[in-house]
């Protein structure tokens, strides 16, 4: 009888562990810290939605977001097991092809220009493409300096050296400065150019938007460049930055809106188009687009996985907002949304 039971038993483990719920699968992501502090609200909110039922999946789904840097996120995106990287540099056609990832756009930013300077107020020093170029080039070396002082009559700049903080890490916030940069300053395009990585002649390195903006609040006289929102909340003095039509203009939720008005998503399948030095008379100069990019092929949290971008285009336009951040238009969302299922399998 032994046998018989054993096996009757062993039938009715299976049954048991059948009906079981299975263990979710986190929803694995990683990249850019640029967009980290509104990541980590999405993550807070997109529970509590599941917490109230709202999506019809498990209160145990959880968003495991690592903040290392846009070059690594996109390597990451077509790792085993990775639903998603993020990036401020948008994939060309050519690398969406060769590593099987398609992309999107999620939300935009501003990228500001911060200095700790006694006595200067925020918005208060100004500053053009070619001089913030030379001053990350080491060619201008002190705040008093006659390009400097002759943007800013009246301003009262310290003859003290310049100290300059840039990203040790691949970074897209890196490569949208770097991007404006080239295009005011033949000497940037021909010695650095732009790219996520830069072999960068002077200055110190800090990792992440959070480690660049402490290295600027913690050293006097430094310079630095970090996401809008973040610097706001931190305290950071920001930078009036010269925009095409000739303005010194402040990133805000307008100036970052209107520059985004002057770009065209239709012309781009793969959605790979950058804000930067956007035409108008009050669009902010250094805007850059957060891209998600994923695996074309089905991933362990699939469903689960866009289900979170939804929410994150959706209700959670108003966390974005709220942290500095500013939302994709409703036209663009619909249009990205009708291309999921062409792309990404499972995705809907």
């Amino acid at each position: 009888m032994r046998g018989p039971l054993l096996a009757l038993a062993t039938f009715f483990a299976l049954l048991t562990g059948l009906a079981a719920p299975l263990a979710a699968e986190p929803i694995r992501g990683a990249g850019s810290t640029f967009v980290a502090p509104l990541m980590e609200r999405w993550q807070q909110r997109f529970r509590e939605v599941q917490a109230d039922g709202g999506d019809q999946l498990s209160v145990d789904l959880g968003v495991d977001y690592e903040p290392v840097g846009s070059l690594a996120g996109v390597m990451r995106a077509s790792q085993l097991g990775m639903d998603f990287g993020v990036t401020e540099r948008p994939l060309t056609t050519a690398e969406l092809a060769r590593d099987g990832l398609g992309q999107f756009p999620l939300v935009m930013g501003g990228i500001s220009i911060v200095a700790n300077l006694e006595g200067v107020a925020p918005g208060a020093l100004q500053l053009t493409g070619p001089v913030l170029a030379d001053i990350y080039l080491g060619r201008i070396t002190t705040w008093n300096a006659p390009a400097i002082a002759a943007l800013n009559p009246g301003l009262t700049l310290p003859a003290a050296p310049i100290k300059v903080v840039h990203r040790s890490d691949g970074s897209g916030t890196t490569y949208n400065l770097a991007v404006f940069l080239s295009g005011k300053s033949e000497a940037w395009k021909s010695s650095l150019g732009a790219d996520t990585e830069l072999r960068w002649t002077t200055g110190l390195g800090a990792r992440g938007n959070a480690g660049v903006a402490r290295a600027v609040r913690e050293t006097r006289n430094a310079i630095g460049y970090v996401e809008s929102g973040l610097a706001a909340r931190l305290g950071l003095a920001d930078v009036r930055l010269q925009n095409r039509s000739g303005a010194f203009v402040r990133a805000d939720a307008a100036t970052i809106s209107e520059a985004a008005l002057g770009v065209d998503w239709a012309k781009s399948a793969d959605f790979d188009l950058l804000i930067v030095d956007s035409p108008g008379a009050g669009a902010y100069p250094l805007v850059a687009t957060v891209f998600v990019v994923a695996p074309k092929k089905r991933t362990p949290s699939r469903r689960a996985a866009f289900q979170f971008f939804r929410f994150a285009l959706g209700d959670g336009s108003r966390d974005a907002l709220d942290l500095g951040y500013v939302p994709l238009p409703a036209p663009l969302v619909q249009t990205l949304i009708a291309t999921w299922p062409k792309t990404f399998t499972g995705a809907r």
